[in-house]
């Protein structure tokens, strides 16, 4: 059975307020020609992009810096079978101003793995695309 009123396109505006209420996401990106996800903990900054915080000599900062590439994050329940799915797609670039470094070193994410001079990554939000799917409660 198919419900119409089931799922529904999200606008950018909502988009981005999903995404800021978790706290890990998923990097696409290509990999030696093939593709790769890796999961990361991120943040929003106040222009919308996501904001990574890694390690300079890490296999993703050199795979995706300048770069364009896609982001994705969710939040689904299994019991009432709902959730959303929110990707952005824009140019990946380290930070490398000392001023923006310093800003984000304050207030954006924090590594969830113990880092020596970490690393910023910020990924322009270009193009913001979600989707929510509404539980259909009785559909077993």
């Amino acid at each position: 059975m198919f419900l119409d009123n089931a799922f529904r396109a999200l606008d950018r505006q909502e988009c981005l307020r999903l995404l800021a209420k978790v706290p890990v996401g998923r990097v696409v990106y290509t990999r030696q020609a093939l593709p790769a996800v890796l999961p990361v903990n991120f943040s929003l900054d106040t222009d919308t992009s996501v904001l990574l915080c890694t390690s300079p000599d890490s296999d993703l900062v050199r795979a995706i810096d300048g770069v364009v590439i896609a982001f994705e994050a969710d939040e689904f329940d299994a019991d009432t079978r709902s959730g959303w799915s929110v990707v952005v797609t824009g140019r990946a670039d380290v930070v490398t101003d000392p001023a923006e470094h310093e800003r984000l070193s304050q207030s954006g994410p924090a590594s969830w793995m113990p880092l020596r001079d970490a690393v910023f990554v910020r990924i322009e939000s270009e193009l913001v695309t979600g989707r929510e799917l509404r539980g259909t409660p009785g559909l077993r």
